[in-house]
């Protein structure tokens, strides 16, 4: 499975180039940005590709040096089962 990054979303795409599963996190200011979807097609539900879009997620910020504000709900529940990456969140 192929992760392609762009700016503000990490994606797969089928050949035709639909989106089956998606996280989104639009810049809030130039070292934050807001976790706000994660999006996964049921046909690749059950695979653990939200945890490896997590992942890719937190490669990215890591990369970056940018912090996350988490308004997804997966996004939240994930984050908490992995407290090792607690300083790539922005807690105010």
């Amino acid at each position: 499975m192929e992760f392609i990054h762009n700016n503000n979303q990490i994606a797969v795409y089928t050949p035709d180039y639909l989106v089956v599963a998606e996280v989104t996190f639009p810049d809030i200011d130039e070292n934050t940005v807001n976790v706000n979807h994660t999006f996964v097609d049921d046909a690749l539900r059950g695979q653990g590709v939200a945890g490896k879009l997590m992942e890719e997620l937190v490669k990215e910020l890591k990369e970056s040096g940018k912090k996350a504000v988490l308004t997804c709900s997966y996004a939240i529940k994930w984050f908490e089962k992995h407290p090792e990456y607690d300083d790539l969140i922005y807690f105010k």
